[in-house]
């Protein structure tokens, strides 16, 4: 089903290749425009769904290709980041928010699969979560100062922070979804 947010969200998966070869490009244009192309993708999450719900155009392939485009496109850019500037200090929060995007698509399938995927559906702290990756992601490809500001370090404190909330929301979500994890019922975990 083809329709104005589903396009989006596969205009999204189209920008990562875009994004990664101007990543590498010897310009020095390269990084302001592939930050460029990463935000514009980035607006694209936001709006896709916003559209799905004002237009009630909300779609299996949309559920599942927009998670799938996010995850990607912050895991490909994550990479990216840390392969050009290998140090521990990027290459620690840039572990923790890929192994956490793992971790919760795994948890969530495997939650469909018993019936509770409802359990363990988007929240406000993963939402705020993906609002801050987003932002830091966007800096930190950006690089160099804008408007006087110091671009890179705020860029990090920013995916620190995208860390932190990271690992709070895979908390919510497994605590949630512990019972299930645990093999108890929910009579059982109320009982105790």
């Amino acid at each position: 089903m083809m329709n104005i947010p589903n396009l989006l969200t596969l205009l999204r998966i189209g920008l990562i290749p875009v994004f990664m070869v101007i990543f590498y490009l010897p310009v020095p244009w390269a990084r302001p425009v592939c930050a460029l192309v990463f935000g514009a993708a980035a607006l694209t999450d936001l709006l896709d769904g916003y559209l799905a719900r004002r237009l009630n155009q909300t779609s299996p392939l949309g559920a599942f290709l927009d998670p799938v485009a996010d995850k990607l496109m912050v895991a490909i850019a994550l990479v990216l980041l840390v392969q050009a500037d290998p140090r521990a200090l990027l290459a620690l929060p840039a572990a923790v928010i890929i192994g956490r995007e793992i971790t919760v698509s795994a948890l969530r399938e495997w939650m469909a699969e018993i019936g509770n995927r409802a359990k363990v559906a988007v929240s406000k702290a993963g939402k705020l979560k993906t609002t801050a990756q987003m932002i830091a992601i966007f800096l930190l490809i950006l690089q160099g100062p804008l408007l006087g500001l110091p671009i890179e370090p705020i860029g990090m404190a920013l995916l620190y922070i995208a860390a932190l909330l990271t690992l709070w929301s895979m908390a919510l979500y497994l605590r949630v979804a512990w019972p299930s994890l645990m093999g108890r019922s929910e009579n059982q975990v109320s009982d105790s």
